[in-house]
């Protein structure tokens, strides 16, 4: 195989964007030679960008995909060796799991799925083809922050984690946003709000740093600053085994917004924000000072600098041309689909947490989570005048 014959599933806000980079030649070992979406409008653009691509003779534009109405269509067409699943959440797992057993490659948008029951479902059929790449679109994984901080506190340099805390307000979202598709912002429809749409990333990077927490204690707002039904609104906190705490805090309600993570660690701080990676190295360990320490009042001394990272970022390009790599040549992913339980579990347990009122210990009893959505999904109030806007997403993640 030369090069990849990649489907994408869903030809919206991510799979227009997909399949983009691919015509500009930006993933070398990919051609798309399938297409799959339910709107005619979605397949008739993407004809269009073909068209104006081999006008202006980019390189990744070829051959017209074949196109279909439904994925399930494309999935059985033998068009594709692998796909892209970038359509509403619920939809998923299912589509994963009828790839698998089509002997297809699957590459995941996120988050995962909308429960983890479905999750694991999705997770059990990929285990039953260990022939095929299973991966998540965990494009943030790819920032050189992100991974610098990963290592440091891997590493141990820093001794335990003592605290973490992430403030992600710069998700602010209009009423517009929400207006332009019928199934945003529903139980029904996307299955929650802030937290399964915009912050799967930070809750994947938040314990791919950190560890998964043990216990949580969140409160919610629903649609607390929009005309939604889910949630726009939400504080977190929780517990690591080790005995640390952390906060978690998102919304789609501020403006500009913030987004500040620290991890507080018994050698100094990491703190990640608009100015870059900066470290706040004690001289000496904190346990080790209060030990020593003979005065009433006193500090362990530090030292404040940016870390050097690669600079490196490739986003989505990046996580894509991984993806071929391991199917051409068995290459690492940026992040295996398997993995797309960790954040997702941390997101139902902090639904379930605000839902029922009281701590939610992890691992949580993940059938009273789907009865509870289900209740919420009973009662999801239908969108009417709804208008499908599909819109470009550089530079909005």
């Amino acid at each position: 195989m030369d090069a990849l014959r990649l489907g994408i599933i869903g030809v919206g806000n991510m799979g227009s964007s997909h399949f983009t980079n691919i015509l500009a030649g930006k993933c070398p070992d990919i051609r798309v030679t399938a297409l799959a979406d339910r709107r005619p409008e979605r397949l008739r653009w993407a004809e269009d960008a073909l068209a104006g691509a081999l006008e202006k003779g980019l390189p990744g534009a070829g051959e017209r995909p074949a196109m279909f109405a439904e994925g399930s269509e494309l999935i059985a067409s033998g068009k594709a060796d692998a796909v892209v699943i970038a359509v509403p959440h619920y939809f998923h797992p299912p589509l994963a799991i009828e790839a698998f057993r089509a002997g297809l490659h699957v590459m995941c948008e996120k988050p995962a799925g909308v429960y983890t029951l479905q999750v694991r479902e999705m997770i059990a059929e990929a285990d039953r083809h260990p022939d095929l790449v299973f991966g998540m679109m965990f494009n943030q994984r790819t920032n050189h922050l992100y991974r610098k901080m990963r290592e440091i506190v891997a590493s141990g340099e820093l001794g335990g984690i003592r605290r973490t805390s992430w403030i992600i307000t710069s998700w602010y979202r209009p009423q517009s946003y929400y207006d332009s598709g019928d199934w945003r912002a529903t139980w029904r429809g996307e299955g929650g709000g802030v937290l399964l749409n915009q912050c799967p990333h930070q809750l994947d990077l938040w314990q791919w740093i950190c560890g998964m927490p043990s216990l949580i204690a969140a409160r919610m707002k629903f649609g607390r600053w929009h005309d939604i039904e889910v949630e726009d609104d939400v504080s977190v906190y929780c517990e690591y085994p080790n005995g640390a705490t952390g906060t978690f805090i998102t919304s789609t309600g501020d403006a500009p917004g913030t987004n500040r993570f620290e991890i507080v660690c018994d050698g100094g701080t990491l703190i990640c924000d608009s100015s870059g990676l900066t470290l706040r190295r004690l001289d000496m360990p904190e346990p080790e000072f209060s030990r020593t320490f003979r005065g009433v009042f006193g500090s362990p001394g530090h030292k404040d600098g940016p870390v050097e990272t690669d600079g490196l970022n490739p986003q989505h390009v990046g996580v894509l041309n991984a993806f071929a790599d391991a199917v051409l040549r068995g290459g690492p992913l940026v992040a295996d689909g398997r993995e797309g339980l960790n954040g997702l579990t941390i997101s139902n347990a902090v639904h379930l947490s605000a839902w029922l009122g009281r701590e939610t210990a992890i691992p949580f009893d993940e059938q009273l989570f789907y009865d509870e959505l289900m209740k919420r999904v009973a009662s999801s109030r239908r969108k009417t005048g709804a208008v499908s806007v599909t819109a470009d997403t550089e530079g909005t993640y």
